[in-house]
């Protein structure tokens, strides 16, 4: 199960992401981390704004609330999400059917 942080603003929790996928999607789990394919090719930080974006779709938080904590340039990334909690996340996740 990936391990999800949080402190008294939001929480944080890793990502690595695929790019160039055929389809936006949590595609399951590495080690501590959500595997996330996205469309978007890695370039120019297309890849870091199609993964706000989709978590704030997902979640249904503001784009502003999400921001990419760590791993910018990456393919392994902590992203951080202000206003929710630990279980409002994993909540919201099992509710979309994307994590147990």
């Amino acid at each position: 199960m990936f391990t999800i942080q949080e402190n008294n603003t939001g929480v944080s929790f890793a990502v690595k992401v695929h790019p160039r996928a055929k389809h936006d999607a949590i595609v399951g789990e590495i080690g501590d981390a959500l595997k996330l394919a996205l469309k978007a090719p890695p370039v120019e930080g297309r890849a870091n704004e199609a993964c706000i974006e989709f978590f704030a779709k997902l979640l249904k938080v503001p784009r502003s609330s999400i921001t990419i904590a760590s791993g910018a340039t990456s393919r392994l990334k902590v992203v951080r999400i202000s206003g929710i909690t630990a279980a409002q996340l994993r909540q919201r996740l099992q509710a979309t059917g994307t994590s147990s």
